[in-house]
């Protein structure tokens, strides 16, 4: 096991490490440039379509669920434990600095996000139940065609294990230990109870994940930027300063301070991209699984809907965050992790209620991950074994809850985190061949010109 142990410890050196940092950065900041910056000047649009795509015109056979439900199942993966522990674990190892990194990641991250969710509506495909599937895998297969199939296989692979971990188990154990010691709940009635949960809506496919996600992740995602708000406000003088840290110390060295270890211009931005990038998962092509259900007939559309996941995950909820902690000392006394937030929390409320706050966003956005990836899983697994895998593997994914909840995870935590970044990898290869499609659909769009769907170029259909 220590062997084990050991060589998933030095794969995941290499994959988390600065090579795979740079192309995730590359590859979006090729596609950014290659757009135009269209995701960036073209913001306000993203967000019109958004509320338009509420409740779709389009009916069943344009996909699964609304463009706006595509976005929140999206998303309800998306924002979880990196956007609490996450930025608190990139200041106190990174320093202020590496706030500002992360909004580059992110600000780059749109493209990226918008590239995957183009190519996903563009070649997916119909099941033999009807239902509309995409993905990595999917644009793999056929947009660069059946020579490249392996890469779509190796992309399903690495996406069907890190599911049950970093997107099931590591959520679970996160809860249990969060509310364990926030309100004394034993783990294995945390594990039960969100096992049950979990398989009520899990066990009703991609529709009723849509459903919840779209009145959830609404509601938790306001309810914890209000609650922030009111921490930024109590700690009004100490915003001004929080920005010019931000800014300066993504270019200078922060010297050691109190419990702070000080912090190099490298460690600011190595913490900085590897935390944004872990927060709001471009170029990992987890989302655009979800947005391949969308019910729309333009893949572009729904493009500008979804790069949307990456500026409200990482520039307004991964800031919120970041500020709260800035605008409290607590960061600079050696303090990590979501125990850093927590703290922030109460030093700007004046009493204990951080630990609640932390405790319950912890726990209800650790929900709705694994409600998200769940889907990545499933569609993962059906790419490889077929329809009838995805009821087995639901069920599977249930049961590993409560298992998650009560286990060591140390192993996992890290065998899983190292499944995640491979999955890039394929993903990345794919988004750099197929960008002339993005740019060109794009164009066509602007231009306006019919853009089509996978189903009506005949995808899955030979």
């Amino acid at each position: 096991m220590e062997a084990l142990n050991n060589i998933f410890t030095s794969i995941n050196g290499v994959v988390w490490g600065p090579i795979m940092l740079v192309l995730l950065l590359g590859v979006g900041i090729y596609l950014q440039a290659g757009l135009k910056l269209m995701p960036i000047r073209k913001l306000g649009t993203g967000f019109k379509l958004m509320w338009a795509g509420r409740d779709s015109k389009g009916d069943a056979k344009d996909g699964e669920v609304s463009p706006f439900n595509a976005l929140m199942t999206a998303l309800s993966a998306t924002i979880g434990t990196g956007n609490i522990a996450g930025v608190a674990t990139a200041i106190a190892l990174g320093g202020p600095g590496a706030v500002f990194w992360m909004w580059i990641t992110a600000l780059v991250g749109m493209a990226t996000k918008f590239a995957e969710a183009v190519l996903a509506v563009r070649y997916r495909e119909t099941d033999s139940n009807g239902n509309h599937i995409g993905g990595p895998m999917f644009y793999i297969k056929n947009g660069l065609g059946r020579k490249w199939l392996w890469l779509g296989v190796a992309f399903a692979f690495f996406g069907g294990i890190a599911a049950f971990g970093i997107g099931n188990t590591v959520q679970a154990n996160s809860v249990a230990d969060a509310l364990q010691s926030s309100f004394g709940i034993a783990p294995w009635v945390t594990g039960v109870v969100m096992m049950v949960l979990a398989g009520a809506v899990i066990l009703g496919g991609i529709k009723r994940i849509a459903k919840v996600a779209g009145k959830l992740v609404p509601i938790m995602g306001i309810a914890y930027i209000v609650a922030g708000v009111i921490a930024l406000i109590a700690n009004a003088d100490q915003i001004g300063a929080a920005f010019s840290s931000i800014f300066y110390y993504a270019f200078n060295p922060h010297a050691a301070a109190g419990g702070f270890a000080g912090a190099a211009v490298m460690a600011a931005i190595r913490f900085g991209v590897a935390r944004g990038i872990f927060s709001n998962e471009a170029g990992l092509g987890s989302a655009p699984i979800a947005h391949a259900a969308a019910q729309t007939k333009n893949p572009v559309r729904q493009g500008l809907i979804a790069m949307l996941g990456t500026f409200i995950d990482t520039i307004v909820v991964c800031s919120i965050t970041a500020l709260v902690i800035l605008t409290s000392p607590i960061w600079e006394q050696g303090v990590q992790g979501a125990a850093l937030t927590a703290q922030s929390f109460s030093h700007a409320l004046a009493g204990t209620s951080g630990d609640a706050i932390v405790a319950i966003a912890l726990a209800v956005f650790a929900f709705t991950t694994i409600l998200g990836w769940s889907f990545y899983g499933e569609k993962c697994c059906q790419f490889l074994f077929g329809t009838r895998s995805i009821m087995p593997y639901r069920i599977l994914f249930v049961i590993a809850v409560p298992v998650g909840a009560l286990a060591k995870l140390n192993f996992i935590w890290l065998m899983a985190d190292t499944f995640n970044a491979m999955m890039a990898i394929p993903n990345l290869i794919a988004l750099a061949l197929l960008s002339p499609v993005v740019f060109k659909l794009t164009r066509d769009y602007f231009d306006g010109k019919d853009i089509l769907p996978g189903e009506d170029l005949g995808h899955g259909k030979s």
